[in-house]
């Protein structure tokens, strides 16, 4: 028996989703340097010390319960307990695939551990780090892996034929929907509609950008589990796609603004890499580009009007992540074609059951994963205060709770030290 599993193990396929697995844990710190670069410079360690902590916090929790939840089983809701602490995880192949389940695991685990971290750009500058990160540890388990198994881990939307090729319900819905929930739950920020919170480095949010493009190849390209032709029509329509959301954010740009701004310019790439996301394997390159340049819109709108609103969702989560990731899942219900997938037709090709079944799914998950969220923080609350105090927040999050700065003027150590009764001692000043 073990001879035979050894046997359909697919070396090519192997030795690609591992490469594919490195490009999609890289996502994690350059969605870091991404959030870090849009947030003031009080904030950068903070911000991106959220990204750094899924890479703990999320990795454990998926290895002890939360892969189990997802891949254990074909229950409607939710998986098993089978595979917890990966009990029957090994090299043997995973089902419909010939990579080594241990492979599979790590791959999965990666797009856990970016979603967790994905979250938190809706409460950064103002959430404690604490909460944070038992958040993110119930969060991956209660939102996230649930989600999964819904989309493809053998749960209710797959098994009634739903498309979703590399995550638009867990991922990008989840995130979106979720970052939602939080903004509302953990508040505004204290200076929010006061005074302009502009982004600090506008260098790193395009380095950010481009490495998450990058790291997105592997994301999509490895979601077809071979180095075959579903992973090569992904990896290609996740060039194409972001480039035309790219190009059309410029024409909206300069039609607002009369300028192209770098920060547009490095939030279409994600929308764009987001919308192609869950239809990557399941449509033409026509197409692809078709979505990657509809895709712009939706967003851009949201992006634009929700700072005239009271809800502080700081780095637009769910314009970028939830927006596109909705309408890449109905984009997919009308315009997959089996000649290029090989499974399913959209409505444009005949097939109204498939749409309705993706326009069910981009119903269910905002749903799942606003209500769940808004649920787990509000009960966080009752036991701990999720946010900073506003003179935390004035003196920013670095300084309070990390006790370093990404600039080392040594300001914020010296307020901090001496409202604790500490001299501190007073950093030289280069010449």
């Amino acid at each position: 028996m073990s001879v035979l599993a050894v046997a359909r193990i697919s070396t090519g396929d192997t030795a690609w989703m591992l490469a594919a697995t490195a490009l999609v844990l890289l996502m994690t710190p350059a969605l870091g340097l991404f959030y870090a670069g849009l947030v003031r410079s009080k904030n950068t360690l903070n911000t991106f010390m959220m990204s750094i902590a899924a890479l703990a916090v999320a990795t454990i929790a998926w290895a002890v319960i939360g892969y189990s939840l997802a891949f254990d089983g074909h229950a409607g809701f939710v998986g098993g307990l089978g595979n917890a602490l990966l009990s029957g995880v090994t090299f043997a192949p995973r089902e419909g695939t010939q990579i080594p389940q241990l492979v599979f695991f790590v791959f999965q685990a990666a797009f856990c551990i970016v979603t967790t971290a994905l979250v938190s750009g809706a409460v950064v500058e103002r959430m404690r780090f604490g909460p944070f990160l038992v958040f993110s540890a119930l969060w991956s388990i209660l939102v996230y892996a649930v989600m999964a198994h819904w989309a493809f881990g053998g749960g209710w939307l797959q098994a009634h034929g739903t498309l979703d090729f590399a995550g638009g319900v867990p991922v990008e819905m989840g995130s979106g929907f979720s970052a939602l929930a939080a903004a509302l739950v953990v508040g505004a920020r204290k200076d929010y509609g006061r005074q302009a919170l502009l982004p600090h480095n506008a260098v790193y949010v395009l380095l950010g950008a481009g490495l998450l493009w990058f790291g997105w190849f592997g994301f999509n390209g490895g979601s077809g589990f071979s180095a075959g032709r579903n992973s090569v029509l992904a990896f290609t329509n996740t060039l194409l796609a972001p480039a035309c959301t790219l190009f059309v954010w410029f024409l909206l740009d300069l039609r607002r603004e009369r300028r192209i701004t770098a920060i547009g310019a490095a939030t279409a790439i994600i929308v764009g890499c987001v919308g192609i996301t869950p239809a990557g394997g399941y449509i033409s390159p026509a197409w692809a580009m078709a979505l990657g340049a509809l895709a712009a819109l939706p967003s851009y709108g949201i992006i634009v009007y929700r700072p005239r609103t009271r809800v502080d969702e700081t780095l637009d989560v769910l314009a970028a992540h939830g927006m596109a990731g909705f309408f890449g899942i109905l984009f997919l219900g009308f315009f997959a074609q089996v000649s290029w997938n090989g499974v399913s037709d959209g409505a444009a090709y005949g097939n109204l059951h498939q749409l309705a079944w993706q326009a069910i799914a981009a119903g269910a998950a905002p749903v799942y994963a606003f209500g769940a969220t808004f649920v787990l923080l509000s009960v966080m609350a009752r036991f701990t205060a999720l946010r900073a105090t506003p003179h935390e927040e004035a003196l920013g999050m670095d300084v309070v709770q990390h006790g370093e700065e990404a600039y080392a003027t040594g300001e914020g150590a010296i307020l901090v030290s001496t409202e604790a009764g500490i001299d501190a001692p007073v950093p030289a000043v280069p010449s």
